[in-house]
């Protein structure tokens, strides 16, 4: 397959998630590929982001579940956590996990480099560390997406924050902790800490947290934020944070109120990760925020450039970057053309209780088709009933009233991805409420709710 014009037929910029399944499958397709990552392969789910952020989840449910074992009758005196020994823990299987990684695309027979890859035309890109030149008929960029912070003249004292990169190596744990933004990494990590015994408010400009998400599982989420003793100060923004001789960090909010912790979190948005790439110089357009524009192809504006993932800005997930690649790559070198289906995704937030979703929300199905139904419940999931636990599960489900077809599903509670993963299939399929009602109740079970709902829900008078 290889051209002889060029060193390879696919030149990979960024070995993340969906830069790997690209290359793999375009090189078992018989392509020349070659892949170059400037910092560790697997990108920001397997390094940065999602798989530690997962087993920090699982670190800081456990002592829940040590607490409430209590009510089922097992002692738990004496029970203590070593945060050191779970980082070291997490990251010595993060560290396998990335080695798979490179394995992997060296099994399928790809080159991997690891260094910096910058443009230096269309079909050329120059290795920062070596200062090789190579060619490539077709060029993939795929350098997701990286942590946006204030600058200084924007908030003075911002030096003095960590982002969430920082959260998977802070050792030892403070005693209280600020966390600036209201979006699912904000909440999350603010639960894990408050679940490792930390003191922590999370601090955002916003009314309600989880912008974009359905508004009862904004107003569940933020109810469960009290529960875990977690403080919530919406509406005003950090104006400056000094550091005190005792370590103490002050932040003074822009609504007069100042507070108190030795450590400050950022988590106000993540940018696509394309500064210094040399993708303007190369022609290749960006959007306002710097995200590469790409057609439904992945294709962007230069012909033999493509582009996956979070650098596009499109649905930042992993599994949305996982199939963008590998649609990319059987359509360009596998003869399958095929391309990226952006309805019903799955989506979860790992706070805690967990929240799964998929489909539209409320607000989006009203805009689009005028008159819908709803159904709803909230309750008290069996295994809550001895161990002392107040929190609950909350479910809803949106249904166009023209067809009773299910366009959308919310779900707050234990193990609500896992539910949401499942409902996904029958409502990519176009199940019917109907579907749901002639389905067999699992029991006892949580998600059996999901087809036992039979009532509609009409708003209080």
């Amino acid at each position: 397959m290889t051209d002889k014009t060029y060193d390879y037929d696919l030149f990979v910029i960024g070995g993340g998630s969906g830069g790997v399944r690209a290359s793999r499958i375009a090189a078992l397709a018989g392509a020349k590929v070659a892949v170059a990552e400037e910092y560790r392969m697997g990108g920001t789910c397997v390094v940065r982001g999602c798989v530690p952020k997962k087993f920090m989840v699982y670190a800081s449910d456990y002592g829940k579940k040590i607490k409430h074992a209590a009510g089922y009758g097992w002692s738990v005196d004496g029970v203590s956590y070593d945060h050191t020994a779970f980082l070291k823990a997490m990251h010595t299987e993060v560290d396998r996990l990335s080695g798979i990684y490179s394995r992997n695309v060296n099994g399928a027979g790809a080159e991997i480099f690891e260094e910096r890859a910058e443009f230096v035309d269309a079909h050329t890109v120059r290795l920062m560390k070596s200062g090789r030149v190579v060619t490539a008929d077709k060029i993939l960029i795929a350098t997701g997406g990286r942590i946006w912070r204030p600058t200084p003249e924007e908030l003075p004292g911002v030096e003095h924050t960590l982002a969430s990169d920082d959260a998977f190596f802070l050792d030892p744990l403070p005693k209280r902790m600020i966390i600036a933004g209201g979006g699912y990494i904000a909440l999350e990590f603010a639960h894990v800490y408050a679940g490792l015994g930390v003191d922590v408010t999370v601090v955002y400009r916003g009314a309600k947290v989880l912008r974009g998400f359905d508004s009862d599982v904004q107003d569940i989420v933020t109810g469960n934020l009290a529960l875990a003793g977690i403080k919530l100060i919406t509406g005003t923004i950090a104006e400056r944070i000094d550091l005190g001789a005792d370590g103490v960090r002050r932040v003074k909010l822009k609504n007069g109120d100042t507070l108190e912790a030795e450590v400050v979190m950022m988590a106000v948005g993540r940018i696509a990760n394309t500064d210094g790439l040399g993708a303007e110089k190369v022609g290749v357009a960006l959007d306002g925020n710097g995200a590469v524009i790409v057609d439904e192809w992945s294709r962007t504006n230069v012909p033999n450039i493509f582009a996956v993932g979070d650098v596009t800005d499109q649905v930042n997930l992993t599994p949305v970057a996982i199939r963008q690649g590998h649609a990319f790559a059987d359509t360009e070198f596998g003869g399958k053309p095929w391309k990226m289906d952006y309805t019903n995704i799955p989506t979860a937030v790992f706070t805690q209780p967990e929240v799964g979703t998929v489909g539209m929300s409320e607000a989006e199905a009203r805009a689009k088709f005028g008159e819908i139904d709803l159904y709803k419940t909230n309750f008290k999931p069996m295994q809550n009933s001895l161990n002392g636990s107040a929190e609950r599960v909350f479910m809803k489900i949106v249904v166009r009233a023209s067809d009773n077809v299910v366009v959308g599903v919310h779900i707050v509670g234990e193990d609500a991805a896992e539910m949401i993963q499942m409902v996904a299939i029958a409502v990519k399929m176009g199940a019917t409420k109907e579907d749901f009602d002639r389905t067999c109740a699992l029991h006892p079970s949580s998600a059996e709710e999901l087809v036992t709902i039979r009532n509609k829900w009409a708003a209080p008078a």
